[in-house]
């Protein structure tokens, strides 16, 4: 028997432990990896991003139309201001870059995770590492572990076992079969915050690594004016991560290869007389397209019009053909999971009294940007603080 019962050791669990400790619980967290917090510390590889910061209205747009009334209230009582303080607190200081991102100075995330850690020792915390969860009965969690199979009996339970992105990281979605098995009503998982997949031309090669920058992706109603990668496996970076959910849904995609410009300021630029000059130096001289944008305009476009309305109004539309995002193990986040209508208002599953769940797990989407992460971090304050206030009968 034990009294709390963490299962997962990412930014959503190590949250609920801080929680449950600090309500005066006895925490048992439990990680299948050989270590805590790795798609953390992979995450703040490049510079941890935290937060976004910014007022509620704009941060709370970011989570799309269909945002959670619960996931809505998890980020009201746990937003970017917290964020900053809460990282403020364990000593590690930050600072709002000119896009509105907070970052710690350190800006690699080992720093805050030791912090944390020592943090949540001191509280108690009795963790332990290569736990997989294997299944439960009832409140009963059977795990595998180096000493061989492992039950324990907790008066409340935290799941947070992460997205299905980034398997060996630890987010493998595997827990997924589990739950339907014992009759959890699940979304199916679908990669977010992932590249697209092209086939490309062989003249595309020479162009593999280049970025488009200066550029607008549209999706449906989304628009994306992050920079993106041209790669042998087609577009990456920030500029398409956004419209991956428009683009699960079918819309279709165009690239605005000016989109400083109107139509009709392209169509001037494009009237100048061009003498002998061949198309692409014409382009490149009244327009600065570069090798590149070039590249995209006539692999998508092989025939250009030559009228200079027609050709700019292709300009700014460019119709881009692709197979599809890529792989779910490519994406940095995934969409799916436990809905919201199977948990209570607390995160508690509602056919599973005293079992909260929280983190990627749940069923929500949000862009790179520090979203991801605050959303990871309030839900888990959210399930932590309500379970520390459960009282199994």
């Amino acid at each position: 028997m034990t009294d709390a019962l963490v299962i997962g050791g990412g930014p959503a669990g190590l949250m609920a432990a801080e929680a449950l400790l600090q309500a005066g619980r006895a925490v048992t967290l439990v990680e299948a990896k050989p270590s805590i917090g790795r798609k953390f510390l992979m995450a703040g590889k490049s510079g941890l991003n935290l937060t976004k910061m910014q007022e509620s209205a704009p941060f709370l747009a970011s989570y799309g139309v269909g945002l959670h009334p619960t996931l809505r209230n998890c980020l009201h009582a746990f937003g970017p201001e917290e964020v900053r303080s809460w990282a403020e607190d364990m000593g590690q200081s930050t600072f709002t870059g000119s896009t509105g991102r907070l970052f710690p100075h350190a800006m690699k995330a080992s720093p805050l995770l030791r912090a944390w850690l020592a943090r949540l020792d001191a509280l108690g915390l009795d963790r332990h590492t290569r736990w997989r969860w294997v299944d439960w009965d009832q409140n009963t969690h059977q795990f595998d572990t180096p000493d061989g199979t492992r039950v324990l009996v907790p008066r409340v339970t935290v799941f947070a076992l992460g997205g299905a992105s980034w398997a060996r990281l630890g987010s493998d979605g595997q827990w997924a079969a589990r739950f339907a098995a014992h009759g959890i009503p699940l979304a199916p998982f679908q990669p977010s915050n992932v590249g697209l997949d092209v086939g490309w031309s062989d003249h595309m090669i020479k162009h593999f690594g280049a970025p488009l920058k200066s550029i607008a992706l549209h999706a449906g109603d989304q628009v994306s004016r992050g920079e993106v990668v041209i790669s042998n496996r087609g577009l990456e970076g920030g500029g398409v991560y956004p419209l991956a959910p428009a683009l699960r849904d079918g819309a279709a995609l165009r690239l605005d290869l000016l989109p400083d410009l109107s139509v009709s300021d392209v169509a001037a630029r494009l009237a100048k007389p061009k003498g002998k000059a061949s198309l692409s130096n014409h382009l490149r001289r009244v327009l600065k397209l570069s090798p590149a944008a070039q590249a995209m305009l006539r692999e998508f476009v092989p025939s250009l019009p030559d009228a200079p309305n027609a050709l700019a109004q292709v300009i700014k539309a460019v119709p881009i053909r692709h197979a599809g995002l890529r792989p779910m193990d490519e994406a940095i986040s995934t969409a799916g999971g436990v809905p919201f209508d199977a948990l209570d208002d607390t995160l508690m599953l509602r056919d599973r009294p005293g079992t909260f769940c929280a983190g990627e797990m749940l069923d929500w989407d949000a862009p790179t940007g520090g979203y991801l992460l605050t959303a990871c971090f309030a839900t888990g304050l959210w399930a932590g603080r309500h379970a520390a206030e459960y009282d199994r009968p």
